[in-house]
């Protein structure tokens, strides 16, 4: 894949870094949307998770709908939604009427891991019994209801997703264990890969996603994308200092030390035993830092070995200052333009 025709796109995840407020953190992703429009990304993309402090990103469709208010030409998605939480019913009408309200630029990213933990997860929807046959059953609800299907004897001969319109949201499954891109081959949506969470064997799930893809009347062939941490910086020595705090940050999270990000200058490794040196060094692997010309050297190679034409950049810092300018950066190492960015998406 070639860095003049990688297109670039942002998952944003609201996060609430220490000092700062939960409203302050969505106030950040309007604006950074916002940003993103100016700049020629493709998509931007919003989280969803649940009880905790760290990420304000509990509704992506809420946010959706400011989003799309706030912005003009910019594809704008759920990166994702949980299914398993809500019915397949009223996540086909949420969309729809997001796509209604935005047409031809909203995103359905569809996840089935729980966003939080089991006993969240079970508030949410006391009858997840987390069963991969209950996520493909729910799944294929969702499409029925999103295509208007008609099929005799079952619940789609007689009920469809309102409002009833031209166009539907584009259908993306969220992985970062391959099975949902099975899910995604068979439904004939589009997969994008977290290799911000499992930076192991995300090519070759990518690979079995194209070769089962089956054509459906939204996607005549496979469209895959590849989502990982960023940091860009002017130096070197500022843009190690941002990965390395990240990195911490994921160990931290780990080990369940549940809090937000904090300053850079506070980073502090030394003592940790060998073990927690290992695993810092594993979560260095799910980041790509640098000056510009080294991220984007990076970003292209890293596209060029999951054979995809695009990657989705995902930012964690404690600056917003920070989180700013690495997407400037990136929009200018690969040389985005706004205009030709809407030409394309004509």
């Amino acid at each position: 894949m070639s860095s003049s025709t990688l297109q670039l796109s942002i998952l944003d995840q609201s996060p609430v870094p220490q000092g700062r407020t939960p409203r302050e953190a969505l106030l950040h992703t309007i604006e950074l949307a916002q940003l993103a429009d100016r700049l020629g990304y493709t998509r931007f993309w919003v989280s969803e998770h649940h009880n905790t402090n760290t990420l304000a990103g509990s509704a992506p469709e809420v946010l959706l709908a400011r989003l799309g208010a706030e912005t003009k030409r910019i594809r704008l998605g759920s990166g994702g939604v949980m299914l398993p939480h809500y019915s397949a019913l009223k996540v086909a009408e949420t969309f729809r009427l997001l796509e209604t309200l935005y047409p031809g630029r909203i995103d359905l990213g569809i996840g089935r891991a729980p966003g939080t933990d089991r006993i969240t997860s079970h508030a949410l929807n006391p009858h997840n019994a987390f069963r991969d046959e209950d996520f493909a059953e729910q799944l294929m609800d969702l499409r029925a209801y999103l295509r208007d299907e008609v099929v005799e004897d079952t619940i789609h001969a007689k009920v469809k997703a309102a409002p009833f319109t031209d166009t539907v949201p584009e259908l993306w499954l969220l992985s970062s264990s391959g099975q949902s891109g099975l899910f995604a081959a068979h439904v004939g949506a589009a997969f994008s890969f977290a290799h911000f969470i499992n930076p192991n064997g995300g090519p070759n799930m990518v690979r079995v996603y194209r070769e089962r893809f089956r054509p459906s009347p939204e996607l005549a062939a496979p469209q895959a994308n590849v989502a990982v941490f960023v940091a860009c910086a002017e130096t070197e020595s500022r843009a190690q200092a941002l990965a390395d705090n990240l990195a911490l940050q994921m160990l931290k999270l780990e080990t369940g030390q549940f809090t937000p990000i904090g300053p850079v200058e506070a980073i502090n490794t030394k003592g940790l035993p060998a073990d927690l040196q290992a695993r810092l060094a594993y979560h260095h692997t799910r980041i790509v830092s640098g000056t510009p010309d080294k991220v984007k050297a990076e970003l292209t190679a890293l596209a060029a070995a999951y054979e995809v034409p695009e990657v989705v950049a995902v930012s964690i810092m404690h600056s917003y200052e920070d989180r700013i300018r690495s997407y400037e950066l990136l929009a200018e190492a690969f040389a985005l333009n706004p205009v030709q960015h809407m030409l394309a998406g004509q």
